[in-house]
């Protein structure tokens, strides 16, 4: 099984028959939706992954079981993984990244989640993570005690570090800043840098500079 492009669009090939096409249908449905290429295409790479477990184990989609997810977290850390290159150093045990991990669950809830919708399962197999419990969690009640009620989704099963982003020297700012040509480019710099502006937020901005 790999990962092909077809006619301006990512397709999975060689699959088994009925996993191959529900695969393939997810696709194309993130392409309705309008998914920017690239994310279909990682969308792709995450699903092929998960159908070459399922091929490992002789399990089809529509027989997975939640416990075949949790089995599939394990299979993904204990694959060794290299590090950006083409060698793999035989010492090392260490599988894909806690990030890569929960990107690929996140990619084969939705896949499940279409096989709900189009009749191929009555249930989605993969586990809810739980989320937190802060004022993000929209829990009700004088100390947030009680549930809102609402059935809970998505949630990340596989626990990530907090990294906090690294400062820029001053010198480096100065640098930066001094190879900029126009007034606009170096507005929109100090605006992400003493604003603390996002890349989407920066566009809109931008747009009346």
């Amino acid at each position: 099984m790999r990962v092909e492009r077809v006619e301006e669009s990512h397709r999975i090939v060689d699959a088994s028959s009925a996993d191959g096409d529900l695969a393939n249908a997810y696709l194309s449905h993130l392409e309705v939706r309008a998914f920017a290429t690239l994310t279909v295409r990682a969308y792709a790479f995450h699903v092929l992954s998960f159908l070459r477990f399922c091929a490992d184990r002789g399990v089809v989609l529509a027989a997975v079981s939640p416990m075949d997810m949790f089995d599939f977290l394990e299979w993904l850390a204990s694959r060794p993984s290299s590090s950006g290159g083409t060698v793999v150093a035989l010492n090392s045990r260490r599988g894909a990244a806690a990030a890569t991990m929960n990107q690929r669950v996140a990619a084969v809830r939705g896949l499940f989640e279409l096989a709900v919708i189009s009749g191929v399962r009555d249930d989605c197999p993969v586990p809810t993570a739980r989320r937190s419990s802060g004022a993000r969690a929209k829990r009700r009640g004088l100390l947030g005690h009680v549930s809102s009620g609402r059935p809970r989704t998505g949630g990340r099963l596989v626990r990530q570090a907090q990294r906090l982003p690294e400062s820029l020297d001053a010198a480096d700012v100065d640098e930066f800043l001094a190879d900029l040509e126009t007034y606009r480019d170096r507005a929109i710099v100090l605006a992400m840098l003493l604003g603390g502006l996002r890349a989407g937020e920066v566009e809109g901005v931008g747009s009346f500079v």
